[in-house]
């Protein structure tokens, strides 16, 4: 079974591939199939393998420190290092940005920076940089953004999934960019939804179905 296939199979079998159903994604668009990485994160196995094949995958690549945006890719970017240490017989870091502090804007709006000091694990280091999804990949081209900014020199970007291989590319992210598996979910803009002029009801227990609601009041 090829990588793709075998991410892909694990994420149904934790039951993390929801369909038929209307949820809003972190970037705002609107979709009826939802790649719920939240029910993979409770299972600590298929967790850990998911690590070890971002490992895999860059195994033979020159690494000192891997990345990424919290929440979800900081438990990925901490497994991934833990399998690359072990592989490669040294230290391989994890460390992780996150939005600006006391901001409620989207990932669209903030950014993503090192606090805590990690950005001097980063200084003139050679980082990977990991993330779990990807919609639209701003999180990702923010994440970049800060490890250059820290005096960083990005190796690649990977994802465990990318939702949209048409828009989220390494000319986007802005580095060499990769995918663990490609699983094509189509989305739309909340004005241009088609579940919502069907009136099918906004899923607010899954996804960001909630905060989009409170807003369009």
């Amino acid at each position: 079974m090829n990588m793709e296939n075998k991410v892909i199979n694990l994420l149904k079998k934790v039951g993390a591939i929801l369909t038929d159903d209307h949820f809003v994604l972190t970037s705002g668009r609107h979709t009826a199939v939802y790649i719920n990485k939240d029910f993979l994160y409770p299972h600590v196995k298929e967790t850990a393998q998911v690590g070890r094949m971002f490992a895999e995958k860059f195994k033979n690549r020159s690494i000192d420190v891997v990345a990424a945006p919290a929440v979800g890719g900081t438990i990925l970017c901490t497994w991934t290092a833990h399998h690359l240490s072990r592989l490669k017989g040294k230290e391989v870091m994890s460390v992780y940005t996150e939005k600006d502090k006391g901001t409620t804007a989207s990932a669209a709006e903030s950014e993503q920076i090192f606090r805590r000091g990690y950005d001097k694990f980063i200084k003139g280091k050679k980082v990977l940089i990991l993330e779990d999804l990807t919609t639209t990949g701003i999180s990702v081209k923010k994440t970049v953004a800060a490890v250059k900014k820290a005096g960083g020199k990005v190796v690649g970007v990977c994802v465990m999934i990318n939702r949209d291989s048409k828009r989220v590319n390494a000319k986007v992210v802005g580095a060499p960019f990769t995918a663990l598996g490609v699983f094509e979910v189509e989305s739309f803009p909340g004005e241009d939804c088609p579940l919502c002029k069907k009136g099918i009801p906004v899923n607010t227990k899954i996804g960001h179905g909630k905060k989009f609601l409170e807003h369009k009041k």
